[in-house]
């Protein structure tokens, strides 16, 4: 009976090792823009891509001439940063996507409005 314990212990451990790695090995990695990095037109960049919450963008640009800015669906559609968003401009910026809908634009003057700015939706 101890020996049947111990088993079923074992198999709780392994059980809960592999769900623990299976939801860390789920996460990918997306370079928006891919090797174009983070630029003008990259709004259709997202089309046809499937995303999941804790999926990880990496914006890649000249943080001399651009910027990323987490934004509201208010901010993405009038290109416009709200108070206290949340700016990224080191040129290699990751962000960790949320559940739903994430948008993200570039707020130098013009920009956004020239199509640098995304939509994610994660399931």
């Amino acid at each position: 009976m101890a020996g049947r314990g111990s088993a079923v212990a074992v198999g709780v451990v392994v059980l809960l090792g592999v769900l623990l790695h299976g939801e860390v090995a789920e996460s990918a990695v997306f370079t928006v823009g891919d090797r174009g990095g983070w630029g003008m037109g990259a709004g259709s960049w997202a089309s046809g891509k499937r995303f999941k919450a804790g999926d990880v963008l990496v914006f890649k640009y000249d943080s001399s001439a651009h910027n990323v800015v987490a934004v509201d669906a208010a901010g993405y559609k009038g290109c416009t940063a709200p108070r206290g968003a949340r700016v990224f401009k080191s040129g290699s910026d990751r962000v960790t996507l949320a559940r739903g809908t994430n948008y993200f634009i570039c707020n130098f003057p013009g920009h956004c409005q020239a199509g640098m700015k995304i939509a994610v939706t994660a399931a």
